[in-house]
């Protein structure tokens, strides 16, 4: 297609091929991303399903999946590249970008909406929040394992996109405290790696003490962290977030009764850190716990629960490991 599209993806990973498909029968989407899955889409198309019951399949000739950054010309880029990638994807949009594009980071961590705009002046750069899991189960396949609504940096250059969001089924929050929401959002997914480690799904995972003890641990290391820092945590639960760690580390028929009030996860479920170590990626573990453990080193502090996750987790990288929840606890406690 040679028509601009309206929104580019930029990073067709399985959360921009998410939120570009859910996009694709509202407004003239473009996906860019590497050739490899490129060739997957045209080939398999894209297809899309929730844990609500949401089904959609797209066939591959009615995609617009480009392969080159030039590609990129749109007026609301959405950047859904990992981390690590965050500046170079930022060096390759400043090359192509109109002045008046909008760009929005729907990437975890808490800096890349700051590397974005660094690497873009004078474009506006939003910083923004996708609270769900997605995973890819096969090949264009891809599936929301987890509730929750997109949140975005308010800004006046939203207001023509609200609609178009809104109809796709992915209504963006517009929020005055972003920071807050980012650091929130981290907390939850500190459970990135401990999910990857225990090689069951989330909600499998998440039903066993023990596997939620160890994320205890590292939550309570990071709100200690971020409360000698002085940086406040959004509320993105009925609870708190200083009381999740309490929460994490109740009796399994507890806990089953009242996680549901807190976040919807289906069987299918797994973490992002997960699908990278299959697929043989490296993960983003430094812009999740690296955070925590960089911030304390600031703070003159250390944070050595985090520091061992992320030990494991590149270990894990070039040799897996099979953990259980005991051995995995007692090495976090010894950390």
């Amino acid at each position: 297609m040679s028509d601009r599209p309206a929104i580019v993806v930029y990073g067709a990973g399985s959360v921009g091929c998410y939120l570009g498909g859910r996009l694709h029968d509202q407004i003239a989407v473009r996906l860019i991303g590497r050739a490899r899955m490129a060739h997957v889409l045209r080939e398999r198309g894209l297809t899309l399903s929730d844990l609500q019951g949401f089904h959609r399949v797209i066939s591959g000739t009615s995609l617009d999946i480009q392969t080159e950054p030039q590609a990129a010309v749109a007026s609301l880029v959405l950047v859904t590249v990992k981390s690590a990638d965050t500046a170079q994807a930022g060096r390759e949009l400043a090359d192509v970008l109109p002045p008046d594009a909008l760009v929005i980071s729907f990437q975890n961590g808490l800096r890349n909406a700051e590397i974005l705009r660094n690497t873009l002046p004078g474009r506006t750069v939003l910083a923004g929040m996708v609270p769900f899991n997605v995973l890819q189960q096969s090949p264009g396949v891809f599936h929301q394992g987890s509730s929750g609504e997109l949140m975005v940096e308010e800004h006046p250059a939203l207001a023509r996109f609200l609609p178009v969001f809104e109809a796709a089924g992915l209504p963006l929050q517009q929020r005055q405290d972003m920071p807050a929401v980012q650091r929130a959002k981290l907390l939850f997914n500190l459970n990135n790696a401990i999910n990857a480690l225990s090689n069951v799904p989330l909600r499998q995972q998440l039903a066993e003490r023990g596997w939620r003890r160890c994320l205890a641990l590292a939550q309570r290391e990071a709100l200690s962290v971020f409360a000698a820092a002085g940086l406040p945590l959004a509320r993105l639960t009925p609870l708190p977030a200083s009381w999740l760690p309490r929460v994490l580390e109740l009796p399994d028929a507890l806990f089953t009764r009242i996680a549901p009030r807190m976040l919807a996860i289906d069987p299918l479920a797994r973490s992002s850190t997960w699908e990278d170590l299959q697929a043989g990626r490296r993960t983003e573990v430094d812009a999740l716990h690296g955070e925590i453990v960089e911030l304390a080193t600031r703070l003159g502090r250390r944070a050595p629960v985090n520091e061992r996750i992320i030990a494991l987790i590149r270990e894990a990288e070039t040799s897996p490991v099979k953990w259980t929840s005991e051995r995995l606890l007692a090495s976090l406690q010894q950390a």
